[in-house]
């Protein structure tokens, strides 16, 4: 009887050995990489921004979701530019008119009774100066003509800061045309690449204090990329 309970004693001792040991490799189980599927769940996303967050040294931005809607942010000391400073259609020329321009109309000696006008680009784009003034006096009741063989071989074309020239033949130096009067008034107005109608803003130069004589002579010629060629007419 008392080899029967000895043997009973040893087999439960070793029953609970085995359990304990069991229990014990579950443990270092937990402690070597086993993870929570809800714990993933929760630490996989950021708290803040709702989107995955960008490796530092990473420069692909194919690995940021765009459905995201979360805006990555720069890395201080990054070279990338801005979207809204690369070149695009900003840089595009537009046509020069009384908005992006200055124009003056001042008297020239030679050609006598000719003034000159002088259009500058005051704007930040390239402008295109199209066709030849449409020039009003006051009471003026239509455009004068323009001079036919001034017209240049390409359009007149101003950078920033760039002037470009037109002259104005206000009377006949022969005293041959007639309905002259002094004009104290003077608009500009410019056209677009059709020359079917002015566009823009017009232009209001000042004209000397004493006015400007004009007769029924009164002509134009084409913008010109330089004063000398707007004089030789």
């Amino acid at each position: 009887m008392s080899n029967l309970r000895t043997s009973r004693t040893r087999l439960v001792a070793a029953a609970a050995t085995a359990v304990l040991a069991a229990l014990s490799l579950t443990a270092c189980n937990d402690a070597t990489g086993a993870t929570d599927d809800g714990a993933a769940a929760t630490t996989s996303t950021s708290p803040t921004s709702g989107a995955p967050s960008v490796r530092p040294g990473s420069n692909s931005s194919s690995n940021v979701p765009g459905s995201s809607g979360a805006t990555p942010t720069a890395d201080p000391g990054s070279t990338h530019t801005a979207a809204s400073k690369l070149p695009g259609s900003s840089n595009k020329p537009v046509t020069c008119e009384g908005s992006n321009t200055r124009t003056v109309a001042a008297p020239l000696n030679r050609p006598v009774n000719h003034m000159l006008l002088t259009v500058t680009n005051t704007g930040s784009r390239t402008c295109f100066l199209y066709g030849y003034p449409a020039v009003q006096f006051t009471d003026t009741q239509s455009v004068p003509p323009v001079i036919e063989e001034s017209q240049p071989q390409a359009v007149v074309t101003l950078e920033p800061g760039q002037s470009g020239y037109a002259s104005v033949s206000l009377s006949a130096s022969d005293g041959s045309g007639s309905n002259g009067y002094t004009a104290k008034d003077l608009t500009v107005y410019f056209y677009g690449r059709s020359l079917k109608g002015n566009v823009g803003r017009a232009a209001h130069p000042s004209l000397p204090a004493k006015g400007a004589y004009i007769d029924d002579s009164l002509k134009v010629t084409y913008w010109q990329q330089s004063m000398n060629d707007a004089t030789n007419w």
